[in-house]
């Protein structure tokens, strides 16, 4: 009787320290899937991004105190790389937040795919893994609030689609 309630206790000690399948890895929470919609997914973890031209840019944020340096891939050269057409690029991050981006907007000078905020890797349980983040200070346009709308954090994926 005593060896069935040990053996029970620790089942469930087991279970609980153990995290569960269906939580994400670490090795997938930094990867970002980009698609055109119907088309086969590319995959790119943090070293891909990291190899591919850097961009960076210092400006201001509504959810930041003061200009912060921002580092990542710009949006234009992603899409660029993945050989990726559409009109409108879905951005859903982890939580299923989505917006929806003109592809209009992924121009050299425009948004990136920040992976870095003042040299620091963006903790993933805050605003990262990924952010896409415009410009502000570059332009009085980008201050508009589509352009805040379209700042999605903890990005997970990018659709294409017409």
């Amino acid at each position: 009787m005593i060896r069935s309630h040990l053996l029970t206790a620790l089942c469930l000690s087991l279970a609980l320290a153990t995290p569960s399948l269906a939580q994400e890895t670490p090795e997938a929470a930094d990867e970002l899937v980009l698609q055109a919609e119907g088309g086969e997914p590319a995959t790119f973890d943090l070293e891909a991004l990291k190899a591919m031209p850097v961009t960076e840019f210092e400006t201001s944020t509504v959810w930041t105190d003061g200009v912060i340096r921002f580092t990542g891939v710009a949006l234009a050269d992603l899409l660029e790389d993945a050989d990726a057409e559409g009109t409108v690029i879905r951005a859903m991050a982890r939580d299923g937040y989505a917006v929806e981006i003109p592809v209009t907007d992924a121009v050299p000078g425009g948004p990136i795919v920040a992976y870095q905020m003042d040299g620091e890797p963006l903790d993933v349980e805050m605003m990262g893994p990924y952010w896409i983040i415009y410009p502000y200070d570059s332009d009085e346009a980008y201050k508009a609030k589509e352009f805040e709308d379209r700042s999605i954090w903890q990005l997970k994926s990018l659709t294409l689609t017409d």
